[in-house]
């Protein structure tokens, strides 16, 4: 029952995704798409520190240890 919840629940995330995606997509859309949130997280910084990047790869690594690790 849980598993099939928690199935349920990615799926979803998925689907909402991919309609807000859809939507930065078209034409004159004021929703930005998940390139322009990446190139702005990329881009941020505290001093010469690129917080941003590291954020990032480090959020890339608990999802794949989490996700694909095995």
């Amino acid at each position: 029952m849980m598993r099939a919840l928690a199935i349920g629940g990615f799926l979803t995330a998925l689907a909402l995704f991919a309609a807000v995606e859809w939507a930065a997509r078209r034409p004159g859309s004021r929703i930005p798409s998940l390139a322009d949130v990446c190139a702005y997280v990329m881009r941020y910084e505290v001093g010469p520190v690129p917080v941003g990047r590291i954020g990032l790869f480090g959020f890339w690594w608990w999802l794949g240890w989490h996700f694909l690790a095995r």
